[in-house]
């Protein structure tokens, strides 16, 4: 009797484990930290999963000696070169991070260099996203500096096209061939479900975090680069034309609103960016210069805006400088006109 439990036991043990299946193995190959000393840097780091790059402004002792990130992965991938690993970027040989996944999946990371650089720009070098087809800034040689909503308006549905964007290239230029163009554009049918009837367009220095982009978008602009100095004055050259009937946030038509653009500019001290929920209210700001009016230019009009001090700075600070321009001066709350127009060349920060 006994034997024959014992071997009843062993078959059902045996019949048990052909039934337990290994658990999958993970196909994720992210990088999902990749952390710097505080000290080397001159803004935060920044991942760009969409596009799968790593954003790096880099203090010039980090260029001399060299910085050692320390990254993490998904669960069970492996990155190389490894977390820990010293990184050098006193060449021009681009810097490449390959991840692969437990199931033996790859994804390559690419390093893209910011610094403080000429605070000067014509908006004539325009790239094109591979996936989703929008339009980005490409100004010095980088695409780090300009950012837009357009990633963001990518997720909502919009059909792969430049012209669908809020941001593009325009022709119509100041200076040069081409100026950039900022549109507000009807929402999406996907957008307004979460009740965004509207998208303005958006040009600001910092860069964009699509993971945020519907969950919270106002905190998914993240505006600001390194900057060092004491700015004068905000220069440049813009055109600017309402659209016809304005909207509140649930497409209303708000009669006899006119709408009207939004261009400017904020210093603020620290590495981290700020958003669209403090960019106006935050306790870090040193200076700010803007548009007073940002009514109707038929024509091409100049500003030259000083900037006003809100609170004493040396100019030796870390700081970060923000720009920030949109079509629809109240569509961070997806308030406006559809089909107002801003055209923007020529901008500066003068020192």
């Amino acid at each position: 009797m006994k034997i024959r439990n014992l071997c009843y036991l062993a078959t059902l043990i045996v019949s048990l484990h052909a039934c337990i299946k290994d658990p999958p193995v993970n196909p994720e190959a992210d990088i999902e930290t990749f952390s710097i000393d505080k000290k080397y840097l001159t803004a935060d780091v920044f991942i760009d999963q969409a596009n799968r790059k790593i954003f790096l402004n880099l203090t010039p002792d980090a260029f001399k000696s060299g910085v050692a990130p320390v990254i993490t992965t998904s669960a069970g991938a492996t990155v190389l070169p490894a977390s820990g690993d010293s990184l050098h970027l006193d060449s021009t040989t681009v810097k490449e991070y390959v991840v692969t996944s437990a199931s033996g999946n790859k994804k390559i990371y690419t390093i893209q260099l910011g610094g403080m650089g000429i605070w000067a720009w014509d908006f004539e070098t325009w790239g094109l996203q591979d996936k989703d087809k929008y339009q980005y800034v490409i100004e010095h040689g980088s695409s780090l500096f300009w950012s837009s909503g357009n990633p963001g308006i990518a997720l909502s549905g919009v059909k792969k096209d430049p012209m669908e964007y809020p941001l593009r290239a325009s022709a119509e230029a100041y200076h040069g061939k081409y100026a950039a163009e900022l549109v507000t554009r009807k929402g999406t049918a996907l957008s307004a479900l979460i009740g965004i009837k509207l998208f303005a367009g958006s040009l600001f220095t910092g860069v964009f975090d699509p993971q945020n982009a519907l969950a919270a978008p106002l905190k998914a602009t993240q505006f600001g680069e390194p900057y060092s100095g004491k700015p004068l004055r905000l220069v440049g050259y813009y055109k600017y034309q309402p659209g016809d009937q304005y909207q509140d946030k649930a497409g209303n038509i708000i009669a006899g609103m006119k709408d009207s653009c939004s261009l400017y500019a904020v210093l603020f001290k620290g590495t981290t960016r700020l958003d669209a929920t403090n960019i106006h209210t935050s306790d870090r700001i040193l200076a700010t210069a803007g548009i007073p009016d940002g009514g109707p230019r038929a024509a091409w009009t100049r500003f030259d805006i000083p900037f006003k001090t809100v609170q004493p700075y040396t100019g030796t600070e870390k700081m970060m400088m923000a720009i920030v321009a949109s079509s629809s001066k109240d569509g961070d709350t997806y308030k406006g006109a559809i089909g107002s127009r801003l055209v923007l060349d020529s901008l500066e920060v003068v020192k």
